[in-house]
């Protein structure tokens, strides 16, 4: 039964205000009522309102349920003056379906009014407006009103609109070098600026990587650079090809590029007899939102087959779930053909700086830590992961903290057929004491979702020390590591860095000289030499990396630095010595690099005779230890390891970094005992590519 309510008892309006591309102004004239054509213009929206109000709290009735269940709420209506007048109910939103029939009756017997006005042509109008419906006696307020919703205007004959034609398209003048965007990490490309960033008296830092293209621009001019080895192309394919990014757009406030690319390889293991192939389509985007936000993102998809040592190890690491290899450094693998591997890799950012001290990254990729070609304390080694980054730069400081997702896709470790997921973080603080010395403090944990533990927000303030929340959450709460850094420039041709890294801060066990296996440390030392010799442009480094016995690897197994079954520190794990160097020299657009390593690694024998840890696979557990203490330097399956790499390519466009190139690898890996996993072997493999170099490959193990 239908009942009426009058006005005083029964509905209060409540009006909101909707944000709208144009406002009530907009409207030269509101809808008119009969009994507002009398009314001054400017009270014309309020004798609007007014009347909409009365025809509907003295014709609205409500349904017999609204009183007897003592509902007390709100409903409100979306309509319509059309550009006949007519109203027209577009949506409700009430708990009753019969309230939303009766307000739908109640408009549709709103009588014909004079239309609304835009242009002085008559056009359609929205509005909306909520009403509450209380359980007693509520008077209505005066000043009320039924706020108008945005609307498209109408079309109207022949007339255009200017929206179109008024949106300003820019030239693009290489937005990016000035940008927040990260510079991809690519050693021959992070040559080039080195130099320039490593001048005495520079107050920069150079540890944490990628570099931004802002901090880099300062010291070297991206742009003069470029234009520098540009070819005179006037035509658009020539010009795309040579010298600019394939698709640019630029307006007032935003920019962004577009750039198809690839990594083409084809080449030979000789001494394996195997053809060996890449094949990746890639296409990339960055750009610029404003002033204070940049993107970027890429899509590879690939397929690939590599030298015998390459795949053995692809394989040999392969996740739980029947893929049968991890391409390092990119991705877990499918089968593609017989012998093949298909594995598709997504990378992508948004940088965010709201300030000049500050600059925030939320991605999926990776990040680096150190002045080296390796690093102790996070490298790009593993594959991708996602991340939050915050840097924070102020005085002669630079504060990194960085929050990572990472996985164990091991047999032993899966759960329901789901990798187990394990969390690090990390921070680094670097100091420049003088205008030659640079010295750095680091610190990472690793965690897992232990008793529903999940992102443990301890690690979240980002001015704590980890080590004394790894302490408070159990010794298998958590493994944390802290390590020092240091470097200092001779002068602007000439400078030495260092790291060392502690596992496991026990100084009875590190200076006590027993070989305890809790002495788990590294280090590194290294030089570079700029224009070495009096030749511009030519770049010498010299490397030497040393790292105890199971460095990284904990007696609780999740918790090893490792994501994916690669480390997320040195290439080589733990249980090394390893000596490096590199030279690279570019002129114009021609580049080569040849880099030599000599190397002493200690591998576990994993026989039914010996299946003891002896600390080189950051993955063993240390309940398996093969002792407590007379732990050396490479035990195990000791093995000696050399590698050298020559390489001479061409850069055929600086802008979106495609080049071409040669590439010749000469491997020796000769172990004490040949087993199933380890034995002596000899490669070498000729490669021929064309790439768009957006990250490092790494063939060096």
């Amino acid at each position: 039964m239908m009942r009426l309510f009058f006005l005083p008892l029964c509905l209060v309006l409540i009006f909101t205000t909707s944000k709208a591309q144009t406002s009530d102004n907009s409207l030269e004239k509101y809808p008119i009522f009969p009994n507002c054509e009398p009314v001054d213009i400017a009270t014309l929206k309020d004798c609007f309102n007014t009347t909409v109000k009365d025809l509907l709290f003295s014709n609205l009735e409500l349904p017999s349920i609204v009183d007897e269940e003592n509902y007390n709420g709100e409903a409100s209506v979306f309509f319509e003056v059309n550009s006949e007048g007519v109203f027209k109910v577009l949506y409700v939103d009430a708990f009753y379906k019969e309230l939303k029939e009766e307000i739908t009756r109640v408009f549709g017997e709103f009588p014909k009014i004079t239309p609304a006005t835009y242009n002085g042509r008559p056009t359609y109008a929205q509005y909306t407006m909520s009403f509450r419906i209380p359980l007693g006696s509520e008077p209505v307020t005066n000043n009320s009103e039924i706020s108008s919703v945005p609307k498209a205007k109408e079309i109207i004959g022949n007339e255009e609109l200017t929206e179109y034609d008024a949106i300003e398209k820019l030239p693009y003048t290489n937005e990016e070098y000035t940008s927040s965007l990260n510079i991809p990490l690519s050693h021959h490309n992070y040559s080039l600026f080195d130099p320039y960033v490593n001048q005495v008296g520079a107050n920069n830092h150079t540890a944490q990587k990628p570099f931004i293209y802002s901090e880099v621009n300062k010291y070297y001019n991206f742009e003069s650079e470029n234009k520098a080895i540009s070819k005179e192309r006037t035509s658009w394919l020539g010009r795309k090809w040579w010298n600019e990014h394939m698709v640019t757009l630029k307006g007032k406030d935003y920019w962004f590029t577009l750039d198809p690319g690839v990594d083409l390889q084809a080449g030979k293991d000789t001494d394996a007899d195997i053809s060996t192939y890449n094949n990746t389509r890639l296409i990339y985007t960055q750009g610029g939102i404003g002033k204070q936000v940049n993107f970027f993102a890429t899509i590879y998809e690939s397929q690939g087959r590599f030298a015998d040592y390459f795949n053995r190890y692809a394989e040999s690491i392969k996740p739980d779930g029947g893929n049968p290899a991890i391409i390092p450094g990119r991705g877990i693998a499918k089968r593609f053909k017989k012998d093949s591997y298909d594995y598709p890799v997504a990378t992508g950012y948004v940088s965010f700086t709201p300030s000049q001290y500050f600059n925030i990254q939320l991605g999926h990729g990776k990040n680096f830590i150190g002045d080296g070609y390796r690093s102790l304390f996070l490298s790009d080694n593993a594959s991708p992961y996602p991340f939050f980054k915050l840097n924070t730069t102020i005085w002669k400081l630079k504060y990194t903290n960085t929050w990572m997702s990472l996985r164990d896709v091991r047999s032993e470790v899966t759960e329901d057929g789901s990798f187990r997921t394990k969390f690090m973080a990390n921070h680094y603080l670097s100091y420049n004491v003088t205008k030659r010395l640079n010295i750095g403090l680091f610190e990472s944990v690793i965690w897992e979702n232990d008793n529903d533990r999940g992102f443990d927000f301890n690690y979240i303030n980002p001015v704590i020390f980890y080590r004394a929340i790894e302490f408070s959450t159990g010794s298998r709460g958590g493994n944390a590591l802290i390590g020092l850094s240091a470097k200092y420039k001779v002068n602007n041709r000439v400078n030495a860095y260092s790291q060392l890294i502690i596992d496991e801060f026990s100084t009875s066990d590190i200076f006590g000289g027993n070989g305890s296996y809790k002495n788990k440390i590294g280090y590194q030392i290294g030089a570079k030499y700029y224009d070495a010799f009096g030749l511009k442009n030519l770049y010498l480094q010299a490397e030497y990396n040393r790292v105890r016995p199971y460095t990284y690897s904990h007696n609780t197994v999740v918790l090893n630095y490792g994501h994916a079954n690669q480390s997320m520190a040195h290439t080589l794990g733990a249980n090394f010595s390893e000596f490096i160097t590199i030279a690279r020299y570019q002129r114009g657009r021609i580049f080569s690099s040849a880099k030599l390593i000599f190397a002493k690694r200690g591998f576990e024998f994993n026989t039914s005779e010996d299946s003891f840890f002896y600390g080189g696979n950051i993955y063993g557990t240390e309940d398996n230890r093969v002792a407590d203490e007379g732990n050396e330097l490479a035990q195990g399956n000791t093995t000696d390891f050399f590698h050298g790499e020559f390489q001479i390519g061409y850069v055929i466009n600086p802008a979106s970094n495609l080049k071409i190139y040669g590439n010749l690898i000469y491997r020796d890996f000769s172990p004490l005992v040949n087993t199933e996993t380890v034995f002596s072997n000899q490669t070498t493999w000729f490669n021929l590519g064309i790439r768009t170099d957006l990250f490092n490959w790494y063939y060096d193990f």
